[in-house]
C-alpha cells in the first residue's frame, strides 16, 4: 500500500541546518522508497527579514543575535561542517563570511514551484551560498543559479525586476508564523505532523513510518 505524504519544508536558504535537514530527509525518503507517494513544497522563512542589502559579517551577526563568542561560533561551525559531511553536503566555511537578505531568493523559489523545478533551485541555492560562498541576495547570482537548473533566465529577470510574488511569499511566511513556526527547518507532514530541526535521517525515517502507519 502506498501512502501519500505532503511535505511542507519550511526553511531559509541561509540556514545551514535546513541544508542538512533536507539531505537527511532525502535519505529517509529513499529508504522508504515506493511505499510513499511524496509531494514536497518549500515554504519561505527568513532568518533575517530586516537584513540590509549589504549583508553583515557572520561573526558580528551571530554575536549580536545570539550572544555567542568566537570560540562558540567555531565549535558550531565544526559541528555543522561534520554533520554536512555525513549527509554529503560540503560546507566551505572559509568562503562564507557574510549573511544576507534572502527575500528575492524566496520569490524565485515560489516561481520555480510553478515551473516544476523548486527542489532543484532550492538545492542549488544552498550550494551557491554554503559551498561557493555566493551572495544569495545578488540578482546576478540568483540568475546564474536559475540558469544552472534549467529555468528561464529571462522570465526570472522579469520576476525579480517586477517584484513578482512578493505578496504571495509574505502571505506564506505569515501563515506559518501564525501557526507557531518560529525556527527552521520545520518539516510539516500532511498539514498535521511537525518534525523540527535538522534531524538525522533515521529520526526522519522513524517519524515518517509512524505517520504512514497511522494513515493506514
Amino acid at each position: 500500500m502506498t501512502t501519500t505524504l505532503k511535505i511542507d519544508f519550511v526553511s531559509d536558504v541561509s540556514c545551514p541546518w535546513c541544508a542538512i535537514g533536507l539531505k537527511s530527509l532525502d535519505q529517509a525518503l529513499a529508504n522508504i522508497g515506493d511505499k510513499a507517494a511524496v509531494s514536497m513544497h518549500f515554504q519561505p522563512f527568513e532568518l533575517n527579514p530586516n537584513m540590509g542589502p549589504e549583508g553583515q559579517d557572520i561573526g558580528e551577526h551571530l554575536s549580536e543575535k545570539y550572544g555567542s563568542t568566537p570560540s562558540q561560533q567555531e565549535q558550531a561551525r565544526e559541528m555543522i561542517r561534520a554533520r554536512g559531511a555525513e549527509v554529503g553536503f560540503d560546507f566551505a566555511m572559509g568562503k562564507r563570511s557574510r549573511i544576507y537578505n534572502t527575500f528575492d531568493a524566496h520569490r524565485l523559489l515560489h516561481w520555480a514551484e510553478l515551473e516544476g523545478k523548486q527542489k532543484e533551485l532550492k538545492e542549488a541555492l544552498f550550494g551557491a551560498y554554503f559551498t561557493k560562498g555566493d551572495d544569495p541576495s545578488s540578482h546576478e547570482v540568483l540568475l546564474r543559479v536559475v540558469g544552472e537548473v534549467g529555468l528561464d533566465v529571462d522570465v526570472a529577470t522579469e520576476v525579480l525586476q517586477a517584484n513578482r510574488y512578493a505578496d504571495e511569499v509574505r502571505e506564506r511566511e505569515q501563515f506559518f508564523q501564525r501557526h507557531g513556526i518560529n525556527s527552521v527547518p520545520a518539516v510539516i507532514i500532511n498539514e498535521r505532523h511537525l518534525i523540527s530541526g535538522g534531524q538525522p535521517a533515521a529520526v526522519f525515517e522513524k517519524a515518517l513510518r509512524e505517520i504512514m502507519a497511522q494513515a493506514a
